[in-house]
């Protein structure tokens, strides 16, 4: 019989929930090595398209353009195949496309690689998140952040493969094309133990494109903070550093390393304190620490300051965003439709921040566009109450699973 889930379903035994939290850690670290091969080979693409940086600059938005376009096609997918299969499919989207860029021979073919390169990423990301959510609440314990800690993990094995290639000298299109099909059949065995998930018969399946809720559209602000302090500290720590600071190229680089690494760290450790003090709490005193480190980076006199600082938001910031998918996917009768909001949310924050903290800089200075960085983190201290969602029960839900997991 199938668990057709809801407040009297048959509870999962506990090996087969841990082996689907296994099992889509793992699909969460194949996505982000996807990511982390593409953005080492940029350089070489640029090249191989002879394109301007302006060019590749207008290139490069098509990805959060594409992302944002498919996501909400995520939910009907995986509503008409089930959450498993919808997964393994997309995911597989997702790592073959890794190799389409590459294959641009000039500026419109590759914003158009890169527009399915998008679309491919998003939707896989909606799905996934949606079974991680789903895994967290039948486990009953946060496993949300060590989840996107394992993506973080995964675009720095991956851009660390990619910067061997580049330094070796390979051809991209060599690299990117081994990678795209290792990453294949690894995403094909990660998806082998996730959550079978499945829609009754009588379940309407959700609309190929709808407005996002007004809870996803809230929750959404409150990620939107965190991607724009992240995006901006990630793209221009290093910028920061040389050109305010004077630091040498060098300890500039290692500080954008740094931060990535911290960022890492913090999510795969986020789930213990998120279990210990709750997921207001934690965003609460992330966003102080992440104001602090603003506040650092602004008055900073000395490089290791302004690390610190930078450290200190990798810190605060780092749970938030899988926090606020957790808080999407609880937060109505459609949670691939709520993550999809505020997965759409993120992406243009990610989108806007590096243009926005650049412009800002031409208009002002550095020290000013992270004057703005320094207050959206001290907004997670405002909006943190906003990802007080109530849980769904932990075998709850408003898919079914299947009985050839239950007996797996």
């Amino acid at each position: 019989m199938a668990d057709h889930g809801g407040p009297d379903a048959t509870p999962l035994p506990r090996p087969v929930l841990r082996r689907a939290r296994r099992s889509v850690a793992a699909a969460f670290l194949v996505h982000g090595a996807v990511t982390g091969n593409f953005a080492t080979r940029i350089p070489w693409i640029q090249d191989h398209t002879g394109i301007s940086p302006g060019q590749l600059g207008l290139a490069l938005a098509f990805p959060a353009i594409g992302a944002s376009l498919a996501m909400p096609l995520a939910g009907r997918i995986s509503h008409r195949f089930g959450a498993r299969t919808a997964l393994r499919g997309l995911l597989a989207l997702w790592t073959l496309s890794l190799l389409l860029p590459a294959l641009s021979p000039d500026a419109f073919v590759l914003c158009l690689t890169l527009l399915a390169y998008g679309a491919s990423s998003g939707m896989a990301d909606v799905a996934m998140n949606a079974l991680g959510v789903e895994t967290e609440d039948r486990l009953g314990r946060p496993i949300m952040s060590g989840l996107h800690g394992m993506w973080s993990t995964g675009a720095l094995l991956g851009s660390a493969a990619g910067t061997a290639a580049a330094h070796a000298g390979t051809d991209a299109r060599l690299h990117l094309a081994g990678a795209a099909l290792v990453l294949t059949l690894l995403g094909a065995l990660a998806c082998r133990g996730v959550l079978d998930l499945r829609h009754t018969p009588e379940e309407h399946p959700p609309p190929r494109f709808a407005p996002p809720p007004r809870s996803a559209l809230i929750i959404g602000a409150v990620g939107f903070c965190a991607v724009f302090a992240e995006g901006s500290a990630l793209d221009w720590s290093a910028v920061y550093l040389r050109d305010r600071l004077g630091t040498d190229a060098g300890l500039a680089a290692a500080s954008t390393t740094a931060f990535a690494c911290t960022m890492a760290a913090a999510r795969l450790a986020g789930d213990k304190v998120v279990a210990r003090f709750g997921p207001v709490r934690t965003v609460r005193a992330g966003g102080a620490l992440a104001t602090a480190g603003g506040l650092l980076i602004v008055a900073a006199r000395h490089p290791a300051v302004a690390m610190a600082g930078f450290g200190l938001v990798g810190l605060g910031v780092a749970v938030v965003v899988p926090l606020a998918f957790a808080a999407a996917g609880r937060s109505g009768p459609t949670p691939s439709q709520a993550i999809a909001g505020v997965a759409t949310i993120t992406y243009t924050s990610g989108l806007i921040a590096p243009s926005a903290i650049g412009g800002i800089a031409q208009a002002t200075s550095l020290t000013v566009s992270f004057m703005l960085v320094t207050a959206l983190a001290f907004g997670l201290v405002v909006g943190a109450r906003v990802l007080r969602v109530p849980s769904r029960t932990a075998s709850g839900g408003a898919a079914a699973v299947t009985g050839d997991l239950e007996r797996s």
